[in-house]
């Protein structure tokens, strides 16, 4: 794919970025994303709850706030009655309202298989942004939302998971990501890179947040997890984007964990709507978890810390 270049394009897909950033003035960047996928709960609206917070994470990973959405839909007409495609759009759009933007239209498709999510532009102040591969030796690294969502899906579309853990994983997707605008100035100033943990999974993920020079070795007996997560990977249900996943980054993670494949399982566990990661100063770690859990992100826990090395991810 060819590089695109203008002097106002601060960072696209080439970059490693959650989304596009353009220079609008010299205080203000745009914020622009895509993300769509298909269904991974029965329920329609809250499938297009979680599709749309989602697809709204991207804009809080850089730090900014969304302000107007467009709808990205593929749907069988044929086959499904519009009252769930209509409980999809809701959902959506509920989502969309929580986040205080604007939703403005958008583009549908006949398909085989339903597919739903949002283009999302944002915004942020140039000199409040965020982005990755700029964490420092020393910094801590914070989770917003437990780990598991790809054991989760993969377990209720086997009819395995049980009704209170598949709530559970539902909360979690369908919440939104939306602590920048919550953080107080001092903590939020601090922050040195984020990025939100989505389909490469939390390994992948984590490293975008490392320069080339520093290494992160994450603790996973400090990783929240989904309830059920451990039962239902003894029994095997891995999702096959794991293995992609193990693929694409394992060379670069090394595994010391008592856990064993367990710990595998977590790293490259693809994950929906998952939480945002945090690089920060150790200094300042107990505040950012003090705010975080008061904006109700219970599970906020700090499992890793970055340190000089050549860039991997040890797991212990």
């Amino acid at each position: 794919m060819p590089v695109f270049s203008n002097p106002n394009l601060i960072a696209s897909w080439d970059k490693g970025e959650d989304a596009a950033l353009w220079k609008i003035d010299d205080k203000r960047v745009g914020i622009l994303t895509v993300d769509f996928i298909t269904p991974i709960v029965d329920d329609p609206r809250k499938f297009g709850e979680i599709a749309a917070a989602n697809s709204l994470s991207d804009v809080y990973a850089m730090g900014g706030r969304p302000i107007v959405a467009l709808n990205v839909l593929c749907f069988p007409t044929s086959c499904e009655p519009l009252s769930v495609l209509q409980d999809i759009l809701f959902g959506g759009a509920d989502k969309v309202m929580e986040a205080q933007a604007v939703l403005a239209g958008g583009h549908s498709v006949q398909d085989e298989e339903p597919k739903y999510g949002l283009v999302v532009f944002g915004e942020v102040e140039s000199d409040k942004m965020w982005q990755v591969g700029s964490a420092k030796a020393g910094d801590s690294l914070i989770i917003t939302k437990p780990i598991g969502t790809g054991i989760a899906v993969t377990a209720i579309k086997a009819g395995l998971f049980s009704e209170e853990n598949t709530a559970a994983a539902v909360s979690s997707m369908s919440k939104l990501n939306a602590a920048p605008a919550k953080l107080s100035e001092t903590i939020r100033s601090r922050i040195t890179s984020c990025t939100d943990v989505t389909g490469f999974g939390l390994a992948a993920h984590a490293l975008d947040l490392c320069p080339k020079d520093i290494s992160l070795t994450i603790n996973v007996d400090s990783l929240p997890l989904l309830p059920g997560i451990r039962d239902m990977a003894n029994m095997g249900l891995i999702p096959t984007g794991s293995y992609s996943n193990k693929e694409h980054i394992g060379g670069l993670v090394v595994n010391h964990s008592s856990m064993g494949v367990f710990a595998e399982d977590l790293a490259f566990d693809p994950q929906t709507s998952g939480g945002l990661l945090f690089s920060v100063p150790a200094d300042c770690k107990v505040e950012l978890l003090a705010e975080l859990r008061g904006m109700g992100f219970s599970d906020a826990a700090e499992i890793g810390v970055f340190a000089e090395g050549q860039k991997q991810l040890v797991i212990e």
